[in-house]
C-alpha cells in the first residue's frame, strides 16, 4: 500500500483517486469533484487504512448541501469574491473555494485541520483548472484576524462541541471587516442570532447522508460580533 502518512507524498492522492469518482454536485454542475458515490465503502476504507494514523472520517468525500449552496451563490454573484482574498474554512473538498477561484478571486485558501481533506481540495482544484492555497492551520486558535476579505464556511455546525468556538471565530472575522458567509441546511447547532438570510436553494441529497431527499441550503451572512 502507498505511504498515506503524509499529504506531501503520493499516498493521500492515491487513496482519494482509488476511493472516489469524478462527479458534479447537483446544484453546481459547473464544478467537478472527486466524491464517494457510496458512503459505506469509503468509510470502511478510512477505518482500515487511515484510522491508525489519526485521519478523521472522510467528510471531504461528500458535497454537503451547505457547501453547494455557498458555491451556487458565489458562482451566480461574481462581485462577491472577484479580486478578493478568500478563506474557505473547514473546506473539505473545497466546493465553495473552487467556485470562488473560478469567479475571479485573487487568492483562495482551502483550510481544514484534516490533511486528507486538504489533499482532496488540491485534487479537486486541479480538476477544475484553478489554484487553491492549502492550509491545515487551526483557525480557532488564532489571536489575530485572518486578513481575508471573504470567509466561506459550508455545513460546519453539525457537532455541538466546536460550534461555540467556530461561531466566535466567524464573528471575530466579521467584526474585523470580512464578509462572512455560512452555508447551512438546518444543522442543529447553527447559531441564529445576528445572522442575515441571503438566499435559499433546494438541494438534492442522498438518503445515505441526510434524512430527506431535498434540503434547503441557506446562505447566511454573519452580521454580529463577539462583544469582546
Amino acid at each position: 500500500m502507498s505511504d498515506i502518512s503524509s499529504p506531501d507524498g503520493d499516498g493521500f492522492a492515491a487513496f482519494i483517486a482509488t476511493n472516489t469518482e469524478i462527479v458534479s454536485p447537483p446544484l453546481v454542475p459547473e464544478v467537478k469533484l472527486r466524491l464517494a458515490t457510496e458512503i459505506t465503502p469509503i468509510w470502511q476504507a478510512t477505518e482500515t487504512e487511515l484510522q491508525e494514523i489519526g485521519i478523521p472520517p472522510p467528510f471531504w468525500a461528500f458535497c454537503w448541501p451547505g457547501g453547494q449552496a455557498l458555491a451556487r451563490y458565489v458562482l451566480d454573484n461574481l462581485d462577491i469574491v472577484r479580486g478578493k482574498r478568500v478563506l474557505e474554512f473547514a473546506a473539505g473538498g473545497a466546493v465553495s473555494g473552487i467556485a470562488a477561484a473560478m469567479t475571479g478571486a485573487a487568492e483562495v485558501i482551502a483550510n481544514d485541520i484534516d490533511a486528507m481533506a486538504v489533499a482532496a481540495a488540491q485534487a479537486n482544484a486541479a480538476l477544475n483548472g484553478v489554484t487553491l492555497i492549502p492550509s491545515t492551520e487551526n483557525q480557532l486558535m488564532r489571536d489575530t484576524p485572518s486578513g481575508c476579505d471573504v470567509i466561506l464556511a459550508g455545513d460546519i455546525f453539525y457537532e455541538q462541541s466546536p460550534a461555540v468556538e467556530i461561531e466566535a471565530f466567524l464573528r471575530r472575522e466579521a467584526s474585523a471587516g470580512a464578509l462572512v458567509l455560512i452555508g447551512d441546511p438546518g444543522r442543529k447547532y447553527l447559531p441564529i442570532k445576528d445572522l442575515q438570510e441571503v438566499i435559499r436553494y433546494e438541494v438534492p441529497t442522498s438518503l445515505e447522508l441526510e434524512d430527506r431527499e431535498m434540503r434547503d441550503g441557506v446562505v447566511w451572512r454573519v452580521t454580529g460580533n463577539t462583544g469582546d
